[in-house]
């Protein structure tokens, strides 16, 4: 409806110019918004206000100019109204609107699917923790944002590739080795004093005590450094393992695990700086190597080579994003915490140093979950073990429950996780209102099936008994999905989905607590069952691209 509308408002302001009433002017692109009150209309439109600082002329006299030279030879529209400064308030036929419903049903599953990716390749990586311990709910909220993005991206044409960096070749790594080999240090009755820098967490002592029932007092007799190396690939090893199994119990899994240890093969990150360090981007101040990332915009250089010899993050993750562009993505896509906030511009100033643009790296940061229990916080810290890992969060609420909540708010916005609230059975629970309009709407169908209507085929319905205003206002939220899943691809903004779900879900109960959808009137009846299967399909829909279930009943 709204790409319709925006035709029909650019064919317009042509004709406005084709007839001297507009200056000829480059138009930009027509925003065409939802009012927030209904009263104004469906659909509203700015393009007079944006063009009077290009035409220099009054922005209600445009309106009215625009307003004039429609051409609307489908009678689209009922109504074309001019508000304060310039707006272009619009009313849509209700013919229109029940054709929606048609779409619906013929579509069925596509509905709400389009071709804004025109198949090109993007690859979203995202989690890429260290592996080095459980998952706590910090990284399983930015998991659920990559995983909804990588779906929603697919439901609008991309090809999407999700992917996991695994930093497995970093000091962290060191320290999670000589962490094991102090607990099995200390299995064996030595005092231990353990530093601060190691990880704390009961889920080390569990590797130290396997690794010493497998191989028994062996290691206290071997090289230190190679113990902790041993120690370090397998402890990796079974955190990794662990990770994977509580991201697919989550309902992600990734296309591909890239190792950081890759990056270093054949000397290849070094080769990549001396590649850099030819075209000037790269240069010493005789201790270190910096990047210019200045040249692009950055607050100053940043160092890739250390005095000691050893390369930066910041290096490996150079030659990381040119590696990812070498495997012929167009666009990628990364998802990080909000602590990296500092970090994004050198990246960007890296892949433009590698010839790409800076629009061809996205990066979203998501903020800080905050644990809940009946509105008291639940404390969490990594170096103590004390966290609320991903696994157990799954355990008392459920995937569901979980990857739902998670997307309540902005990824950039903080968010209340209360486990409590979140495995309620009440209206209060966002997923559990959402799902039971699902429900709900499944034992509306079973009813009217067993009284013998069956659901009936949209062209034996008479859709003009849908009079009601919330049929009205259910078939006009409907007729917005595809424009809300579009809007939320282009913005990479997944969690414009749950709000819409929640808007969509509390019409369909107010309309149901208001109505009977099986009345004694059978065209009546037919109809709303058409309607109301309508709301099932997108609701369905919907959850599917949050990788939510859809039950039947509840």
């Amino acid at each position: 409806m709204k790409n319709q509308l925006a035709s029909i408002i650019a064919e317009a302001v042509l004709t406005c110019v084709q007839k001297g009433l507009l200056p000829e002017v480059q138009l930009p692109p027509i925003e065409i918004e939802v009012p927030a009150n209904p009263e104004h209309g469906d659909y509203a439109c700015n393009a007079a206000m944006v063009l009077a600082s290009l035409a220099k002329q009054n922005p209600r006299k445009i309106a009215q100019a625009i307003a004039d030279n429609l051409s609307d030879p489908e009678k689209l529209l009922e109504k074309v109204d001019i508000a304060g400064p310039g707006f272009l308030n619009f009313r849509i036929r209700d013919e229109f609107w029940r054709k929606i419903l048609q779409d619906i049903h013929e579509q069925k599953e596509a509905y709400g699917r389009v071709n804004l990716g025109q198949g090109k390749k993007v690859q979203v990586e995202f989690v890429s923790a260290n592996p080095t311990g459980p998952l706590h709910i910090g990284h399983a909220r930015g998991a659920v944002v990559g995983d909804v993005l990588s779906n929603l991206l697919e439901a609008t044409g991309y090809r999407v590739s999700r992917e996991y960096y695994i930093n497995d070749a970093g000091n962290q790594m060191n320290n999670l080795g000589k962490s094991v080999l102090y607990r099995y240090r200390e299995l064996q009755g030595e005092a231990i004093d353990f530093p601060d820098n190691c990880y704390q967490g009961d889920y080390i002592k569990d590797i130290a005590a396997d690794i010493l029932r497998r191989e028994g007092k062996r290691y206290l007799a071997e090289n230190e450094d190679e113990t902790v190396a041993a120690f370090n690939a397998v402890a990796g090893s079974v955190i990794l393992e662990g990770i994977k199994e509580d991201l697919r119990d989550f309902g992600v899994v990734f296309d591909c695990y890239f190792s950081e240890k890759e990056l270093y093969q054949e000397d290849g990150v070094n080769r990549l700086l001396d590649a850099l360090k030819d075209q000037g981007f790269i240069y010493s101040d005789g201790e270190t190597l910096w990047f210019r990332t200045t040249a692009y915009g950055d607050e100053k250089d940043r160092v890739v080579i250390r005095k000691n010899g050893d390369p930066t993050y910041f290096a490996a993750d150079i030659a990381y994003h040119q590696n990812k562009f070498f495997r012929g993505f167009d666009l990628l896509i990364d998802i990080w915490g909000a602590d990296h906030h500092g970090y994004m511009p050198r990246l960007w100033a890296a892949i433009q140093a590698l010839g790409h643009e800076r629009n061809d790296l996205k990066i979203i940061l998501v903020q800080l979950v905050n644990l809940l229990r009946a509105g008291e916080p639940v404390a969490m810290s990594t170096r103590s073990g004390e966290f609320v890992t991903l696994r157990e969060v799954l355990d008392e609420v459920g995937r569901d429950a979980a990857r739902y909540n998670f997307l309540m708010r902005r990824s950039d916005s903080h968010l209340d996780f209360d486990l409590e609230v979140a495995k309620k059975q009440t209206n209060e629970n966002p997923v559990f209102y959402v799902q039971y309009a699902h429900a709900r709407i499944c034992s509306i169908l079973r009813t009217a099936q067993e009284r013998g209507l069956a659901l009936p085929a949209f062209d034996r319905i008479d859709a003009s008994l849908l009079g009601e205003p919330e049929e009205k206002a259910l078939i006009k939220m409907m007729a917005r999905y595809p424009e809300m899943i579009e809007g939320a691809a282009r913005a990479l903004e997944v969690h414009r989905i749950t709000f819409y779900l929640n808007d969509l879900a509390g019409i369909f109960h107010s309309y149901y607590n208001k109505n009977k959808v099986v009345t004694d009137d059978a065209a009546l009846s037919g109809a709303r069952l058409v309607l109301v299967e309508g709301v099932r399909i997108v609701l369905a829909n919907a959850l599917g691209i949050l990788g939510v279930g859809a039950p039947e009943k509840m």
